[in-house]
């Protein structure tokens, strides 16, 4: 027995002692380059080293434990797949610390393949079809044609190029790019009281209210006129059934980004193809000339004029001292000219550079399902579940980095190209095909100068001159499909521009506060679904209290340009400081 005994006591202390030295191996070498690089924490290998020793007093138990320990880590529900925690870390000492592990390869890719290697692109090229597309795109062209559209030019190539900078940090860390922001001093809580009051505009529900005129068409056989009480009263509250309904998608399908790529797959398909079918079938070459020499007219903008019919230049009884027209700065200034600006539509053209593509702070979702996609580093991090059909999903609390050498560094240009050509080929055409397209309605079917008699209407302006010029028996078939396009425009925009807020929010809780990491990672559909709730209820009541066409200009025009551009020179911060060079 005794000899038992003292086999099985050298046995244990030769694995202990074995396991003591793999462990003090880790305190000396580095898991990353000098430059901020980040090196696996000296305190953490110590710690090893202490566990291990005091193993060697315990044979028996050592058994057990040999071979099972695990790095010390100031978040212990997180997953042993996360990696060890990095020691030295750039940005601010009150957020978490980053995990290390290793970044897989990038797909190859393969022209054959493309449809495959979707992901985030589709999902914010559907969103892209949105508010700003359909409702101020379609006012300014129905006014002044397209010479005003180079102002979505410049907004959404400007975006474009921001959308590669969040992902690059993503696709480094595996957090999405509001969470890597709060790690910019001077402390997470200051961020949190900047942004709430720049992301205010995506807290106010103009998409529902605008998408209850098309549904209150389709249902009542007309279209709403918001300045009778009756009508109003009935968009109120449809209104509001719509903003409660986008909780729906949100809730199943396991991942809530695999429902909202569902949905935004569904918008393109049908979108495109009935208003490619009204533009090949009805739209004149003429139209298009207008449409696509309107992105490049850099400089157009509207002046005031006056109506002269009799050409005697002035302006005589009965002619109107407002007409629409158009003059370039730069030929102005070539020529010395002064021009009188036309300030009555600033708000709308302000509005529609805001959301020409996405606009404000609803790109950087597109950060989060890069995240929730797996791609890069987001492959160790998880995703936010749905209600229904998600339990199995978990996030991590705090992102994961890839050691920097020579062969990651590889690696993630290779992802970085990846997200760039995704971007380029899906998203981008997505913008200008999106606001080319309803445009292309107005100014096809509606007379130069049309101005609703309500902006609340401008979400179904075009429904009725689409019946007109079909005509005989299809006229109301294509009145009703009109209608439906822009419902499932507005309606889905509106589910994605509430998940991107939610996300948003989320991410940063999720991550910042020491409360909630100690909740188990599966736990993040317990906070997703609660802010939610108080999203809808803020919702709700901004629904009850203003007008749909004051939170239209409100929202966008006023709040989506400033967070934008903070938005981007933040993230160039957070780029410059926390990315590897």
């Amino acid at each position: 027995m005794e000899l038992v005994r003292g086999t099985c006591r050298n046995v244990c202390q030769f694995r202990v002692v074995n396991s003591n030295r793999a462990l003090r191996s880790l305190a000396s070498p580095a898991v990353g380059l000098n430059n901020g690089v980040h090196q696996v924490s000296s305190a953490a290998a110590a710690a090893y080293s202490d566990r291990a020793e005091s193993l060697v007093l315990h044979p028996t138990s050592s058994i057990i434990l040999a071979g099972t320990l695990r790095m010390p880590s100031t978040h212990p529900t997180e997953s042993a797949d996360a990696g060890p925690l990095i020691g030295q870390q750039p940005g601010s000492p009150h957020m978490p610390k980053w995990h290390v592990n290793e970044l897989p390869s990038a797909p190859l890719f393969r022209w054959n393949k493309l449809l495959l290697m979707v992901g985030p692109g589709l999902v914010m090229g559907g969103a892209a079809i949105g508010g700003g597309e359909w409702l101020t795109g379609p006012l300014v062209t129905a006014k002044y044609g397209g010479s005003l559209l180079w102002l979505a030019t410049l907004s959404v190539v400007f975006q474009v190029v921001y959308n590669v900078e969040i992902s690059r940090y993503t696709l480094y860390s595996g957090e999405p790019i509001f969470t890597g922001k709060f790690r910019i001093g001077p402390h997470p809580i200051f961020w949190v009281f900047v942004y709430l009051l720049l992301d205010f505009g995506s807290f106010l529900p103009y998409l529902a209210s605008s998408a209850a005129i098309p549904l209150g068409a389709m249902i009542w056989g007309h279209i709403p006129i918001p300045s009778n009480p009756d009508d109003a009263r009935r968009l109120t509250w449809l209104s509001c059934l719509i903003f409660v309904s986008v909780i729906i998608p949100l809730c199943v399908g396991g991942k809530v980004y695999n429902s909202i790529r569902a949905l935004m797959t569904f918008k393109l398909v049908f979108v495109l193809t009935f208003l490619l079918f009204l533009a090949f079938r009805y739209s004149t070459a003429a139209t298009w000339q207008e449409l696509t020499s309107g992105f490049v007219k850099f400089g157009n903008v509207p002046v005031i004029s006056v109506e002269d019919v009799n050409g005697n230049g002035k302006q005589d009884e009965g002619e109107q001292s407002h007409q629409p027209k158009v003059d370039n700065i730069f030929s102005a200034w070539a020529e010395g000219r002064s021009l009188a600006f036309d300030i009555s539509l600033f708000g709308i053209l302000a509005s529609m550079a805001a959301i020409s593509g996405n606009g404000g702070l609803t790109n950087t979702p597109i950060s989060s399902f890069t995240r929730d996609q797996g791609w890069g580093m987001g492959k160790y991090v998880g995703a936010i579940p749905s209600m229904v059909g998600g339990h199995a999903i978990q996030l991590s609390h705090a992102g994961t980095v890839f050691e920097v050498n020579q062969t990651s560094l590889q690696r993630w240009k290779g992802w970085i190209s990846h997200v760039s050509r995704e971007q380029y080929l899906v998203w981008l055409p997505a913008c200008f095909i999106g606001l080319a397209l309803p445009s292309m309605l107005s100014v096809q079917f509606l007379k130069r100068g049309t101005v609703p008699a309500d902006k609340w209407q401008a979400a179904a302006m075009t429904a009725d001159s689409v019946r007109d010029v079909v005509g005989g028996s299809l006229g109301p078939m294509f009145w009703y499909l009109t209608l439906f396009c822009g419902f499932l425009i507005l309606g889905s925009s509106m589910v994605t521009t509430a998940d991107g807020v939610l996300r948003r929010w989320v991410d940063v809780f999720w991550t910042a506060s020491r409360r909630l990491q100690s909740w188990h990672p599966r736990e993040i559909g317990r906070l997703y679904f609660g802010v939610l709730f108080c999203y809808v209820l803020i919702g709700l009541s901004m629904l009850l209290l203003v007008r749909g066409d004051t939170l239209l200009v409100t929202a966008t025009g006023m709040m989506y340009n400033y967070a934008l551009g903070v938005s981007c020179l933040h993230t160039l911060v957070v780029n410059t400081t926390l990315l590897p060079r």
